[in-house]
């Protein structure tokens, strides 16, 4: 399991973009975010036991040492952009079985 060791917390700046900090530790996060409780049923393991906080969502793993956290308002618009992304075709492969064999049993 890897060592979570960078906490993103995703704002939305006045003009509409994403706003994105990183932070070494918790430590720094404490000073600016109320902690409400602490997650106790993320799929991900290395999640368990990290903080809630007032007004964000998460925490949610992004890559492979990553924390993330997002306002409510990023959450809402990020999760519908995602629902009404259109999924993308896949291709079959062609031609990849080898000849069919016409063998009779006799």
């Amino acid at each position: 399991m890897a060592q979570k060791d960078t906490f993103r917390i995703v704002t939305r700046a006045a003009d509409g973009s994403l706003q994105i900090r990183d932070y070494p530790n918790l430590e720094s996060i404490l000073h600016s975010y109320h902690q409400i409780g602490v997650d106790d049923c993320s799929t991900d393991l290395a999640l368990r036991g990290l903080p809630v906080f007032r007004g964000l969502v998460g925490p949610m793993p992004e890559g492979r040492n990553v924390v993330r956290y997002e306002t409510g308002e990023v959450f809402e618009m990020l999760t519908k952009e995602w629902g009404v992304a259109k999924p993308r075709k896949r291709e079959r492969a062609r031609g990849t079985a080898g000849p069919v064999s016409t063998r009779v049993a006799g």
